[in-house]
């Protein structure tokens, strides 16, 4: 289907910055009611042929590889000093890399505030929308992603090996929230996609496109409306505004990286949590000292990845784990708040399959190299099971997306520091969540048990977040910025909490509704 070509001077369309589950969903929604869109991806243009089931050599092709910094005193300042955040640099960003897991956040985690009554170092806020008054995006998304469960009706895929051994010994422990999905991938065939063939690569991208991506979704059918043009390998460098502060289009460098201008009616803004808002503090102006839709100062701040942690152990007999999806099932019952366990919120049990390169990485990070723990534990990889946890981050002010003052990237611009520092509540969590791990392998008889850090972040959240009042974030309910009308914010940067489970499906639904409301807007004139 041939791309839609925009002029640059035509102020009469939606720039969307970025084409990953914020921004490949308003892409499609907007382009479906008849709105012209301008997608620009930084990164390159992306395939199914592109796509290998090897992790270094995906990992190498995907990657967001500019110069970036790790700040704080969080692992990843000494383990991933240039890499904070694993995300992808190409047509439909994250969704190629993301492990397909499609949990709804709880009632409860969309009023941590209330819950919680405020936590001390904290900078909890509830958000401005309901669990109800997203449900029905919630089942839109479902529906789109085609999500197993009771909305699609499509079964949870089959159980590997490895989640069943730690669905027993969940079982064994008194656990009784286990099950092997939702997840966004096909379990039959559905959407003109095939059915998963438990290849064990969803991180890598899936070669068949059996888990639903942006790039092989959303974006070809807003390209088949005639609504859409999408152009890859073009990086926004700055929003540009007129003298009433109402934002008129964007500056971006193309492929030869020559500046160009697209002009544009609205703007929004979906390029992840650290360059997002390194965006708009980039578009600052004699107008908008601080950065675009700063006013409360919370453009940059409040980041979470979530609490997050690797337990890997070694059983008395063979697991194969790299058999089936790479989170083939979850355990919910830490994700309730409960206060008495010695921390505020909750979290989720994940089965993770790591491939032998990277839990070759990730067993022992950093500069400290191989060694005998690192050996014995690659020659017992069919024995290994293993599992992520994934928990509520609480949103902190000094942990955030800072310019760097001297050091700049290949388009002349400040690289971020995305500086993260855990609190208390996170220590706590983590170590609770470690026993519980150590008790469901040890009631398996596991031989060895090993503790890993958290990885480079793939969910990243907060730093453009959604707010009551203007004073304390940056976007209202539908991702509208306080500070200007005609710009919104479309990723998972607009969260107000981080909740205990993956984003992604929540960023598409949100992104359904914003699509909805901003359609609404164009309509009627307001915008």
């Amino acid at each position: 289907m041939a791309n839609a070509k925009f002029d640059q001077d035509d102020d009469s369309v939606v720039v969307i910055v970025g084409s990953g589950a914020g921004g490949g969903t308003m892409a499609n929604e907007l382009s479906q009611k008849g709105h012209k869109c301008v997608v620009l991806e930084a990164g390159k243009t992306l395939s199914l042929d592109d796509i290998e089931n090897d992790e270094w050599a995906m990992f190498m092709k995907i990657s967001w590889l500019d110069k970036r910094y790790s700040g704080g005193t969080w692992h990843g300042h000494i383990n991933h000093p240039n890499l904070p955040a694993w995300i992808v640099k190409g047509l439909g960003g994250s969704t190629v890399h993301w492990a397909g897991v499609s949990l709804r956040y709880q009632p409860h985690e969309f009023k941590m505030l209330t819950t919680t009554g405020g936590v001390p170092g904290a900078n909890i806020l509830d958000w401005p929308i309901s669990y109800d008054e997203i449900k029905p995006y919630y089942d839109k998304a479902e529906l789109k992603m085609g999500t197993t469960g009771d909305v699609t009706g499509m079964p949870h895929l089959p159980e590997s090996s490895d989640w069943k051994v730690l669905k027993e010994g969940a079982r064994r422990i008194g656990y009784s929230k286990l099950t092997a999905g939702p997840m966004s991938i096909n379990s039959v065939e559905r959407d003109g996609r095939p059915a998963c063939q438990q290849i064990g690569f969803c991180m890598q991208g899936c070669k068949i496109g059996a888990k639903w991506s942006t790039l092989y979704t959303e974006l070809p059918k807003a390209v088949a409306t005639g609504n859409c043009e999408i152009r890859t390998n073009c990086m926004v460098l700055q929003i540009e505004h007129d003298k009433s502060g109402k934002v008129t289009g964007v500056v971006y460098a193309d492929k030869d990286g020559k500046q160009q201008r697209q002009k544009a009616k609205v703007v929004c803004v979906a390029g992840n949590s650290i360059e997002s808002p390194r965006l708009l503090l980039n578009s600052a102006s004699s107008m908008f000292k601080d950065g675009l839709a700063n006013s409360s100062g919370q453009v940059g701040k409040n980041y979470m990845c979530h609490m997050t942690a690797g337990v890997y152990a070694v059983m008395p007999g063979k697991v194969y784990q790299n058999r089936g999806t790479q989170v083939a099932g979850i355990v919910r019952d830490e994700s309730h708040h409960d206060d008495k366990r010695g921390f505020v919120a909750g979290y989720t049990l994940e089965k993770l399959t790591l491939g032998l390169g990277f839990l070759s990485a990730f067993l022992v990070p950093g500069p400290t190299g191989w060694g005998h723990k690192v050996s014995s534990a690659l020659e017992k990889y069919d024995q290994t099971s293993g599992v992520w946890i994934c928990g509520e981050d609480l949103p902190q002010e000094i942990n955030g997306i800072e310019l760097h003052k001297t050091e700049k990237d290949q388009y002349g611009l400040p690289v971020p520091i995305v500086k993260k520092t855990d609190h208390p509540n996170d220590t706590n969590m983590r170590n609770h969540a470690y026993g519980q791990m150590a008790r469901i392998y040890d009631a398996l008889g596991a031989e060895e048990v090993w503790n890993l850090p958290a990885y480079p972040a793939s969910h990243n959240m907060g730093t453009n977040r959604m707010s009551e009042k203007p004073k304390d974030g940056v976007v209202n309910k539908f991702g509208q910025t306080h500070d200007i009308k005609n710009l919104f914010v479309s990723d998972g940067s607009q969260f107000t909490t981080s909740a205990s489970c993956n984003p992604t499906l929540t960023i598409v639904a949100l992104a359904i509704r914003q699509a909805e409301y901003l359609s609404d807007q164009l309509k009627k004139g307001a915008i």
